[in-house]
């Protein structure tokens, strides 16, 4: 298959993605205080091996070689996170100015290759200092967020036009205070529901200091929905299931932010949690400020089921807020090394699901699949399973886009293999290979594949 039968429109961008913890290494260095994930991944059983962010691929110190890659493979864009605490070690108060620098260097080295800097301002990292002060379990960390967006945005606002506001909150709530799979590792889920909401108040707090300081700014959420599947014959129980995990894996997001209310139903599901009353008098009206497009990261569509009486619930999903009696179903093969269904139909049905939700521009942010990757006795590295993948999602995009969907991008996960969070180092999405003991990078055929289609789409 080639580019050329994508029919992707005019103008389109193509980028790669990557994560300040995953990536830059050097946590102590320059003034950077201690984020959730250096505390989170430095506690035994965390992590796979005990691994840590705190070398990762070492970006901080090989900026020129990277972006000289990025340039080499073509790419129009590249998405990169903002480190709080590299900018605040303790979250809030005098900015640390060798932080900053940091990311003018990256910036001013971006636009010098021609490559557009589309930066994120939280990608999971937040500093220790403010967890410890409640991190989004308060409401004051939407006034926290506030005042660090005005730092970043104030020091690149110059250069930089395209602003993410978060990644993924529901892995920054649901994930993180509900399951316990990422930092701070909390098993709560009332917790998952007031830090979801305090996610998406920071979002719409941060909103207007970000247009303020930068007005040429185009403003972004990026979220990570999931398209979610029934059984083939389902049941009454199993389509209100359906329902339970779509909202709160989906809707607990799009309602507030593009339609200034929470899903039908969902306060009802979780009335055994709460009585709404996290939600104040104007939240609404805040988080619900206007955007300029939605970033959307998506790996694999979700499975479930009803549970039955008297049956043990499969899965993690009825852990989840309001899905107490909801079974998670097998996903169906072919896997990725992660264990992740493979399902570019899904992928063309949430970005057409997420077009209409927002009624905005909407961008692939992240999408990618991880495999065994290894260097081969001729120096490359082969890897036609994310080959496959990238074509398959691709051609699931232009889909989308035939349809009716307004995408105008798509940012691969991830440019280098990396620190995949509880994951550690054994799992890769890169497509470019990375030897930690060396940190010699080495482009994959996915990569030089990812090269020869962007190539071909801009007639080069």
């Amino acid at each position: 298959m080639t580019s050329s039968a994508l029919s992707l429109p005019d103008g389109f961008l193509f980028g790669a993605a990557t994560a300040s913890y995953q990536i830059e290494g050097a946590v102590t260095e320059d003034g950077r205080g201690p984020s959730i994930w250096d505390t989170f991944s430095a506690v035994p059983g965390n992590t796979a091996n005990g691994d840590t962010g705190e070398v990762a691929c070492d970006h901080y110190h090989r900026v020129p070689e990277d972006v000289a890659l990025m340039r080499d493979l073509g790419l129009d864009a590249y998405r990169f996170s903002v480190a709080w605490p590299r900018i605040l070690p303790q979250g809030v108060g005098t900015p640390n100015q060798p932080g900053i620098d940091f990311y003018d260097r990256l910036v001013d080295e971006l636009l010098a290759a021609g490559i557009r800097p589309v930066a994120t301002l939280y990608h999971w990292d937040l500093p220790q200092a403010l967890e410890d002060r409640g991190g989004w379990r308060t409401r004051e960390v939407a006034g926290w967020f506030a005042d660090y967006a005005a730092v970043v945005v104030g020091a690149l606002g110059d250069r930089v036009r395209n602003w993410t506001t978060l990644n993924e909150p529901w892995c920054s709530s649901m994930l993180s205070h509900t399951l316990g799979a990422h930092a701070p590792g909390h098993r709560d889920p009332l917790e998952g529901l007031l830090t979801a909401h305090h996610l998406m108040l920071a979002h719409g707090t941060a909103v207007p200091v970000i247009r303020e300081h930068c007005p040429e700014a185009e403003v972004s959420v990026t979220l990570n929905p999931s398209q979610v599947h029934g059984p083939q014959d389902p049941t009454e129980a199993d389509l209100d299931a359906v329902r339970r995990a779509d909202n709160v894996l989906n809707g607990v997001f799009f309602g507030p932010i593009f339609h200034g209310a929470y899903p039908e139903g969902f306060l009802d599901d979780v009335a055994h949690l709460t009585d709404g009353s996290f939600v104040h008098d104007g939240d609404l009206d805040t988080i619900s400020a206007p955007l300029d497009n939605l970033g959307v990261n998506n790996y694999f569509p979700t499975r479930v089921r009803a549970t039955a009486d008297g049956e043990e619930p499969e899965g993690d999903t009825h852990l989840l807020p309001g899905c107490e009696r909801v079974s998670a179903l097998e996903p169906h093969p072919p896997l990725t090394a992660m264990g992740w269904e493979q399902s570019p139909e899904s992928h063309r049905m949430i970005l057409e699901r997420s077009a209409r939700e927002c009624g905005l521009p909407v961008y692939v942010t992240e999408n990618g699949s991880a495999w065994d990757d290894t260097v081969a006795e001729d120096g490359q590295v082969h890897d036609p399973e994310r080959v496959a993948y990238l074509r398959a999602h691709l051609a699931a995009v232009a889909d989308a886009v035939d349809a009716g969907a307004d995408v105008r991008g798509y940012f691969a996960w991830s440019l280098l293999d990396n620190f995949e969070w509880a994951y550690g180092y054994d799992k890769r999405f890169g497509i470019v290979h990375v030897d930690y003991a060396t940190q010699v990078r080495t482009v994959k055929d996915s990569g030089r594949e990812y090269a020869r289609i962007i190539a071909e789409h801009h007639g080069r």
